[in-house]
């Protein structure tokens, strides 16, 4: 383990994510500035990589269908702010996108540690492909790694942030899969009287006691 690993930890779910105020292609940002919306914050290991461009593209491609469900991209790596804006205008130049979210220049790794995006097997000052989901009160709800190798399904980060809304917002669970519109799963009972309950209610829609779907609110 080496000294930064040693100084950082993965939020956790759940818990706060840990402040931070930085450098990036749109000014000066605070986690603060993030609190009355959602937030998917992803690293990436460097600009100008084949990998990380599709990645690039990718959120591009999903942003405003992220906006209209309140939720904002920040990216990270650990090139200047001057790289994000000519890697930026490279990639709008040559394929045709709008790259209008901020990338975060960690320079000094700090953020990156912070959020546990160091992982020495991988590369010793470069982080790999995490990514955040936090809530509107600055929790941590969801995160991923990848490794530098391997692209994020971006569909997927959009399908997450849908369901950890639906759940907030109806008190339901989502199953595998789970898209918009799709039924969902009731809470399972917490008492003998309500499986006794539910087991009566039978049908397709609830198989056996632990087990009901309902469609969405």
């Amino acid at each position: 383990m080496t000294d930064c690993e040693a100084t950082s930890r993965t939020p956790r779910i759940g818990e706060p994510a840990p402040d931070f105020e930085a450098e990036t292609t749109h000014g000066i940002l605070r986690l603060e500035d993030f609190r009355e919306s959602w937030l998917v914050l992803f690293s990436h290991p460097a600009d100008f990589t084949p990998v990380c461009a599709t990645e690039l593209i990718a959120f591009a491609g999903a942003r405003e269908k992220l906006r209209g469900m309140r939720c904002e991209l920040l990216g990270l790596s650990v090139d200047s702010v001057f790289s994000h804006i000519a890697w930026v205008r490279s990639l709008e130049s040559r394929f045709a996108v709008t790259i209008d979210f901020p990338l975060v220049a960690d320079v000094t790794g700090e953020m990156a540690r912070r959020y546990g995006m160091l992982m020495s097997a991988e590369s010793p000052n470069e982080p790999v492909r995490m990514t955040y989901v936090i809530d509107d009160r600055g929790i941590v709800r969801a995160f991923s790694a990848y490794p530098m190798t391997t692209g994020r399904n971006v569909g997927e980060i959009v399908r997450l942030v849908a369901a950890l809304q639906a759940t907030d917002a109806h008190g339901v669970a989502t199953p595998a899969g789970w898209k918009p519109g799709e039924p969902v799963l009731a809470p399972p009972p917490r008492t003998q009287a309500m499986a006794e309950e539910r087991a009566k209610a039978g049908g397709a829609a609830c198989p056996d006691w632990y087990f009901c779907k309902k469609e969405t609110p």
